[in-house]
């Protein structure tokens, strides 16, 4: 972590593979069943006036990647689906070809595969994209979800305390931004035990490998990126770790009134202290002094949570990712627009005209 170039590629894990955000584009990689690596890339919307303002940038922000990750999650789940599928297929195919000319038929095999081919089914259909009010109603549900548990449910609790004799602001107040804090840590630490969970969290270790390799100026290889810490300053771990630790001290100043109030003074607040740990991430992101240290700690220690040490495999994905949103698109034939296609483990290329064809129609149907 230490040495570093700052810059301003970021990314998200997923299930199986990862999306990765540069200046100018976004790349979503993902692994196939057959080893290959699918990827998606398609340009990204130059940014308002508004991103040059501290705390409104973070509040923006804060919404546009909201989201976008939500996006992003349901886009990769049907691709891996699509990918699943097809690949059932492909062995079906092969083994009917197989049955076939076991039994005799005067067919050959590479003509019984050809039939087999052209059957209708799932994977033949044109893909319609993620409709938009599915991503905002995934957004808004998250957002409920997220409201519920760290805001309703610390608050209530601490209502019941306060009735139990406990009068003190200060300690209600910091009372409460703990039991959010533990909540939180509860939620990861549970979640993190499921499988597909856990995978998704090597891909993430993955992406902040790869994000370092790139800011320390070494070459992009599995093995390089693989001497790297899988945390990273700037994650969206630390940005909510700042988010729960700013709120307690925000909330403080309210004092502690009635519980309809308390819930709409946190409500109200949720924007500006979103706006204000987005500076405060940012900040911690380009220096290295003490004080920033021991600010990025807190969140640094989550992250050992929300990631885990990746395979080479795994870090194959996050660099082909990497390359197609890198500046200058060095070592990438990948071109600043819409473009689906399979990457090789090796970083070759295999571009797939009609998918991209595919893909620019579902976006323009949004």
């Amino acid at each position: 972590m230490k040495n570093a170039c700052p810059t301003k590629v970021g990314g998200q894990a997923i299930l199986e593979g990862l999306m990765m955000r540069g200046s100018r584009s976004l790349a979503i990689a993902i692994r196939q069943p057959d080893g290959d690596i699918h990827l998606t890339v398609e340009p990204l919307k130059k940014p308002g006036s508004w991103k040059k303002i501290p705390v409104i940038r973070g509040v923006g922000s804060f919404i546009s990647s909201l989201v976008t990750g939500t996006s992003v999650l349901m886009y990769g789940a049907d691709v891996l689906e699509k990918l699943e599928e097809a690949e059932e297929q492909k062995k079906a195919d092969q083994s009917e070809a197989g049955t076939a000319e076991n039994a005799g038929n005067n067919v050959s095999g590479k003509e019984s595969g050809a039939k087999t081919a052209k059957k209708p089914g799932k994977t033949a259909e044109k893909s319609e994209g993620i409709p938009k009010g599915a991503v905002l109603t995934s957004v808004a549900l998250a957002l409920v979800l997220v409201v519920g548990l760290f805001i309703l449910l610390p608050t209530f609790i601490l209502g019941l305390v306060r009735k139990a004799g406990l009068s003190s602001v200060i300690l209600l107040n910091l009372i409460e931004g703990i039991i959010r804090i533990c909540i939180f840590i509860a939620y990861i630490m549970a979640v993190r035990k499921m499988p597909d969970i856990r995978r998704t969290f090597e891909y993430h270790g993955a992406e902040h490998k790869t994000i370092h390799c790139y800011e320390n100026g070494l070459e992009l290889t599995p093995q390089n990126a693989q001497t790297f810490y899988t945390l990273h300053p700037r994650c969206g771990t630390s940005f909510m770790m700042f988010v729960l630790i700013i709120a307690l001290l925000v909330f403080s100043l309210f004092g502690w009134p009635n519980l309809i109030v308390r819930i709409l003074t946190r409500l109200i607040c949720i924007p500006f202290i979103a706006g204000l740990s987005y500076e405060l991430l940012q900040f911690t992101g380009r220096h290295d002094s003490g004080l920033v240290k021991v600010l990025s700690m807190p969140g640094i220690l989550l992250q050992k949570l929300t990631t885990c040490e990746p395979t080479l495999e795994q870090l194959e994905v996050a660099i082909a990712a990497m390359k197609a949103v890198l500046p200058s698109h060095e070592n990438s034939a990948v071109p600043v627009d819409y473009w689906v296609g399979v990457v090789k483990p090796d970083g070759s290329l295999v571009k797939n005209e009609a998918e991209t064809t595919e893909y620019i129609e579902s976006k323009q149907k949004k």
